[in-house]
């Protein structure tokens, strides 16, 4: 395995490539490969190992119970699956994972990640900072479903990243991303942000995004 493809992994962050071979070389690891299009996990199967994404891209996404696909993310290399529900009283996947290409798993089962945990503490902090940004991101992504309009979803996403010490924002997501956020069609997304600019509330260029009313933007958030 080209131990390299770990080093930007997060469970991994601020090791090296001898430390990341010699702790993978004490414990029972395996990889795994997936066609573009397969199922890697189904919603409510247990997640009984840690797997990291070494090639390729996976989503996660869930139906709703109106029989809408909702994408909850995608997940490139080296990015962990379902690493915050692997204790707990229900580890179990809460999405359907998907391989969106070929894809490359590095995959270790529970016993032999809690030997990694106990024997470095860099893992296990960086374990601990992991779950936590999963729970923060699962956290915001419940605020937007939430919200009963797409004016309401991009009103909310425009303001959290803004904060309160600016007024401008450059958008990292494209149409298509924020539509999969949301959970809409993507010409929603766009007919929403026209109508925003018309009534006054922004002005877009491109990826920036220039906020002209806040006030009446966070009224939005309450329709």
């Amino acid at each position: 395995m080209d131990y390299s493809l770990l080093l930007k992994a997060p469970i991994f962050n601020n090791l090296s490539i001898k430390e990341i071979e010699r702790l993978l070389s004490a414990i029972t690891h395996r990889i795994r490969k997936f066609r573009a299009g397969s199922f890697i996990a189904q919603s409510g199967e247990m997640v009984d190992s840690l797997m990291i994404v070494l090639n390729g891209v996976v989503k996660g996404e869930m139906v709703d119970y109106a029989g809408r696909i909702i994408k909850i993310e995608d997940i490139p290399a080296p990015g962990a699956l379902a690493s915050a529900f692997m204790f707990g009283d229900r580890n179990r996947f809460p999405v359907n994972v998907i391989a969106v290409s070929e894809t490359e798993l590095l995959i270790i089962e529970k016993s032999e990640f809690l030997k990694l945990l106990m024997k470095n503490d860099k893992i296990l902090i960086n374990f601990l900072d992991m779950i936590s940004n999963r729970s923060q991101f699962l956290s915001e992504k419940i605020k937007f479903l939430n919200f009963k309009t797409i004016k309401g979803k991009l009103a909310q996403f425009i303001l959290q990243r803004a904060g309160d010490n600016t007024s401008e924002i450059v958008l990292k997501m494209t149409q298509n991303d924020l539509a999969d956020f949301f959970g809409v069609a993507r010409p929603s997304v766009a007919r929403a942000l026209g109508e925003m600019e018309e009534e006054g509330l922004i002005e877009a260029k491109g990826k920036n995004i220039k906020i002209l009313d806040k006030k009446h933007l966070g009224l939005l958030m309450s329709e």
